[in-house]
Formats: structure tokens, sequence, C-alpha cells
């Protein structure tokens, strides 16, 4: 497997997870507490990256922190559950999984990444897929749910490109910019929480192993591995992973909760999941010829900031 090969699987993984929130908040948790939800994935997780690594942000890292974690988690959370709750979970997924075509303008903005041809009719393949595997006859539409349905999928996409374009201050690991985020957002979330919903809700054995797994597993790992991958892949590529959520989540409900997987639903699991490895494949880079009487050496298979190059060895020592 080569080392971007690698790279995917693993920050596949985090949207994967993200795949078994739907379940795990079904048949785990208490009902009707989506803040608090969101604030018992973030805090716990957040402080306890801070635990581990003892790195604080420094200088304009506290601010970059602070923005990051609003935008990935602060933000996000509370406008996807607004979504969730004013619409159906197909409608919510479908306007969440416009996130890539978002990516791509903000990419192209603040990263200036060209938006391709390709990149574009992908990122329209995987939300067309998306559609087919969640959406159901005769959903409803909420003006409100939409709006924060793209709010949500907005900022998660600006958070996914400003990680991209500020990357992580030197000698402080993916591990310790991910504890700063989810410390900061859930911070953002606590007074929201508390003031729409108020005090916390007596917990069970069962609710707490499912915040457990939501807070260390769905939250602290998963994340980890989301930031880590963005700083190897484009912000194209690790957006276009996206897709994997519904696809587990839809796998889960058929597994798990006896939820139907008809021919429709299996098709756009066959084309949200080929979208998602179209997004992944690297442009061929077209091979120039080289000079009459010169001999060049070519590594194929070099890679830099997780993206595959080629590279050429030129001079009268080197053979094939």
């Amino acid at each position: 497997m080569s080392r971007k090969a690698a790279v995917v699987a693993l920050t596949a993984l985090a949207p994967i997870s993200w795949g078994s929130t739907y379940f795990v908040t079904t048949e785990f948790l208490p009902p009707d507490r989506p803040l608090f939800t969101g604030l018992m994935r973030a805090l716990p997780a957040g402080l306890m990256l801070l635990a581990l690594t003892r790195k604080l942000p420094q200088g304009a890292w506290w601010w970059k922190s602070a923005v990051l974690g609003a935008l990935n988690i602060g933000a996000f959370f509370p406008l996807l559950f607004l979504a969730a709750y004013r619409l159906p979970g197909g409608v919510a997924a479908v306007v969440g999984s416009v996130g890539p075509l978002f990516v791509v303008g903000l990419a192209a903005l603040f990263l200036g990444e060209k938006p391709t041809v390709k990149t574009l009719l992908t990122a329209i393949a995987a939300a067309f897929g998306v559609s087919l595997v969640v959406l159901k006859a005769g959903a409803a539409f909420d003006t409100v749910g939409v709006l924060a349905g793209l709010l949500s999928s907005l900022s998660m996409s600006a958070g996914v490109v400003f990680a991209k374009r500020w990357g992580r201050p030197e000698g402080v690991g993916a591990l310790a910019l991910t504890g700063w985020q989810l410390t900061a957002g859930g911070l953002v979330i606590l007074p929201i929480a508390f003031l729409i919903e108020g005090a916390p809700p007596a917990l069970t054995g069962t609710n707490l192993a499912g915040y457990a797994y939501l807070a260390f597993g769905n939250t602290a790992i998963s994340y980890f591995l989301w930031f880590r991958g963005i700083e190897r892949l484009s912000a194209s590529s690790a957006t276009l992973l996206g897709p994997l959520s519904p696809i587990t989540a839809a796998i889960i409900g058929w597994a798990a909760l006896g939820q139907a997987l008809g021919a429709v639903q299996l098709l756009g699991m066959a084309i949200a999941f080929g979208a998602t490895l179209a997004g992944q494949l690297s442009p061929r880079t077209p091979k120039v010829p080289a000079p009459e009487g010169q001999i060049v050496e070519s590594f194929s298979t070099t890679e830099k900031n997780g993206q595959e190059v080629s590279m050429d060895l030129e001079g009268s020592g080197v053979r094939r």
C-alpha cells in the first residue's frame, strides 16, 4: 500500500465512525438533548487530549484554535442538530452532502486550488449518490432546517479549508491541535446548551457508555485522524471522504435496526462510494521527453505534502 493510500484509509475511518452517531444517539442516549450530546462529544475529548499532550496554544494560535474549534465543532454541532430536528434524516443528510462543493469554492479562494471539471463532477455525483441512499419519497422541506443544514456544511467546509491553510505550529503534533479545537468548540457549545436545554439530564449506565464512545472513539480519535488527514491530502480529497458517513449509517441501520435497503439505495451507495474513490485519484502528470543525449531517471512515487509528485534526476552518471 502506498503512503497516500494509507493516509486516505486512516482518514476515511473518521467519517465511517461518524456514520455510527445516529445509531448510538437513538439507542444509547437520552432523547431530545442534541446540544448536551454535542457538548459531551467535544469537551471531555478535548480536555483529555490537552491532559495527554500538555501543550497549550502560543501567540496567534490562541485565536486560530478558537476559530477552527468554532467552525469544526462549536458552530457545526448545533447547526447540524438543528437541521436534524427540523428535517427528516434523509433530507438533512442530502443538504449536508453539498460540503464538497463548498470546499471546492473555498479552496479556490483561500488555498489557490483551481477547481477542475473532474472535481466538480465528482462532488455532484457524491451528493446525488447520498440522495439515493437516504432521501425518501414525500420528504418534507423546512426552510429553517435547510438553512441550518447548509450553514453547518459551510461551517465544516470552512474549517477544513482553514485547517489546511494554517497547518499547525512547528513542534506541535496533530493530537495537541485536535485537543485545542475540541476544547474551544466545546466551550462554544457549553453556554448554548445550558441556555436552551437547561441542566443535564439524569444519566443511566447505558447513557454513560454511549457518551463515552462518542467522546473518545467517535470524536477524540476520529477528529485526530481527520485533522491529520487534512494536513496530508488536498482539501477536496479529504472532504470527498464525507459520503462514507451516510453510507455507514445506512448499513448500520440495515444490519442493527432492520431498516430496508432496496435497489435504489444500493445504487446510491455504489455511486457515492465510486465518487469517493474517484476523489482520491491523483491526476496523471504528462511525461515530457528528455532532450536527446540526456539520461533521466524517474521516480513517480515520491510524495510531498501527501500528494504524489514525480521527480527526475538528470545527469550523465545516472542510468536506467
